[in-house]
């Protein structure tokens, strides 16, 4: 892990390099504030793929 990962911050939304924020307010590492910053967006489509991975299963 680097000094130049990239994290989203849950508790204020914001996008910060380091492990500024609390472990349990940050989402990441990510490689660049572009993907830290679509962190939101990734974990919604992350949980919708494991959703659907679910439901194959229980079927």
């Amino acid at each position: 892990m680097s000094d130049g990962d990239w994290y989203f911050c849950t508790a204020d939304g914001s996008v910060r390099q380091g492990k500024e924020s609390r472990g349990l307010d940050r989402l990441g590492p990510y490689p660049d504030e572009a993907t830290a910053r679509n962190a939101l967006e990734i974990v919604k489509a992350r949980n919708a793929s494991a959703d659907e991975q679910d439901r194959d299963w229980n079927r």
